[in-house]
Order: structure tokens, then sequence, then C-alpha cells
């Protein structure tokens, strides 16, 4: 990771970046749900969709909470389907991917179509990164960012930490502020699993572009909210309703936001733990205890967490009053 630019912004003070009573956007991937024969369980994924929306959250498909990667594009295409199916005029957003290998080219056309698709259903793109995008020198990545505006008229940033995905990069400092230069990228989604990287990219912001949202990506400080983040975290597709209730209690003052914040992480240090990955595994292990999914298959190809991981879960939902 190039972090020269972030070690050159001067430090930032977390205690001015608090935003108390903040309405917060909240944006949850959801799980894209299967059964125990491998195939995807669309009636558990569209009653999903719908509980994540009536929540009060923006429902995110394709993202990898839904297995973007492992998916073929018929699948994703029908996933959008689905979701535009399922919500109606509902605001959803999408993982546009370009599925590549290490040393491939910039795809600039695959990513086109991966944009349209999700426009033409009526969705906010996310720009999932590849190898061929983030292997660009910055000149040309900043570009690629500009070009993608200019097709799809709106956008949402992504900066993905290795531990997530090997073609993910956390972007310089100096990357960074371009991207808010750019009118059509509304946001971006921060995914560094550093409070002090996000700190640093919420203090540019509220410099430079106050209206540019940054979607919290971590997992393990879902906190960040206080500071100034927004989120879209694949934790969130556990337990919608409760994120949602987190949420307004910020809004209102209420300090009950914080023992339900303490209790949600708690579930999110357990389900996000190493390997991270097998987060999917547990995140439908929790709402199958929930009564939510009829199983608690994953993706055949995504790794999975034990099965004396239930009774722990049982045990935070109990503590969540789920």
């Amino acid at each position: 990771m190039d972090d020269s630019a972030n070690r050159a912004l001067p430090s930032v003070d977390p205690l001015r970046l608090i935003c108390p009573r903040r309405a917060i956007q909240g944006v949850s991937a959801v799980l894209l749900p299967y059964t125990d024969s491998g195939e995807i369980d669309w009636p558990s994924f569209a009653a999903h969709l719908q509980r994540t929306a009536e929540a009060g959250l923006i429902p995110a498909v394709n993202m990898d909470t839904g297995y973007g990667h492992l998916l073929t594009a018929d699948e994703r295409r029908a996933v959008l389907n689905a979701t535009r199916s399922t919500l109606g005029n509902g605001a959803f957003f999408a993982g546009a991917w370009v599925i590549d290998t290490p040393g491939t080219p910039f795809q600039r056309d695959a990513y086109c179509r991966a944009l349209e698709e999700i426009l033409q259903a009526g969705g906010t793109p996310v720009v999932f990164q590849s190898y061929g995008l983030t292997g660009l020198p910055d000149n040309e990545l900043i570009a690629a960012y500009e070009e993608f505006g200019r097709f799809s008229g709106r956008f949402v940033a992504f900066e993905l930490g290795p531990v997530f995905a090997p073609f993910g990069k956390i972007y310089s400092l100096e990357v960074f502020e371009a991207l808010l230069a750019i009118p059509q990228c509304v946001g971006a989604k921060h995914s560094s699993l550093s409070r002090v990287l996000e700190w640093q990219r919420l203090e540019l912001r509220n410099r430079r572009r106050p209206d540019f949202r940054i979607y919290t990506g971590n997992d393990w400080g879902i906190d960040m909210v206080m500071y100034g983040s927004d989120y879209l975290l694949g934790l969130s597709t556990c337990a919608p309703d409760l994120f949602a209730r987190r949420d307004r209690l910020w809004q209102q003052g209420d300090p009950a936001f914080y023992e339900l914040n303490d209790r949600l992480q708690y579930l999110g240090w357990f389900v996000f733990r190493p390997p991270v990955p097998a987060y999917k595994h547990a995140a439908a292990m929790f709402l199958k205890i929930r009564g939510w999914l009829p199983c608690d298959a994953t993706h055949p190809r995504s790794p999975t967490r034990p099965d004396s991981d239930r009774d722990i879960l049982r045990v935070i939902a109990e503590l969540l009053g789920c």
C-alpha cells in the first residue's frame, strides 16, 4: 500500500470530527442466500431485500457479501433483475465487477458494460477494483474514474484493502483528493479497517467537498458513523433492523446508541474474525438463527466457519434481543 501521502497529512484530531445528531445514511450489503443443493434461494433473497429496505437502509447487491466475484455475469444480471422486481422504484446500490487476473490490462469496455447493466436496472453503481484498474499509474487511474463518471453520471468508488481481496488497493490521499474532484463520484466506500486512514479522508472531505459521502467498510469499527462516515457494511445484513435503530438513536442524541453499537460490534468482531472471507457463512448462520433463512448454506466456492460458531451466534442473538 502506498501511504506516502497519508503520512504527509498532518495528524487528525478525531474529537473534532464527531458529528452529534447527524442523520446517517446506512447502506447494507445484502447476503445472497443459497439452498443446501447449492442453488440461489431467490425467495429468501427477495424477502431479505424487502426486509432491509423496510428497515430504512439502502440495499446493496452483487457486493462481496452477495458473492459478486463468484457469480457468473448471467447470475449478476439475474440478481439485478430480482432486485428491481422486489424493490419497485426503491433505491439500491450494486457492485460493478470486472473479473480479471494479475497482469491483465485495464478493461474499459468491460467496466462500461457492468455500469450500463446497473444503470438500466435503476441502481447506483459501486465500482469494484480489479487487477487492471489498480495496476494503472495514478494519472491513468484518475482518468479511468473520470471516464466512469462521464459514462454513468453517478457512481460510488471503492477502496478495498488486500485483506478482503488480492486485487484491492488503498489509494494515496492525493488520488483520493482527485476522486473528490469528480462531480459524478458521489461517494467512496473505504475498507482499509484503519480508523486513522478513514479519519484522514473524513478531514479531507470536510475541507474539500462536504457533500461527498464516505461509506465506512470497517466492520471492526462500526462507530465510525460518529465521526461523519456513512456506511456500506456486510455486517448490517445480519441485523438491518438493529442497525437502523442504532442510527435513529444517534440522530436523536439518545445514549442508548452506545450500548446497542457495542453489542453489534461484538457481533462484528466475531463474524469478521480471520479468515475474513468466511464472514458470509457466519452471516447466513445468524440469519437462520433469527428465522430469516431456511438454511445457512453459502456459495459452493465460499469459505465456511466451523459448526461450533452456531452456539456462540445464538448467545449473541440473545444479547441483541433477536
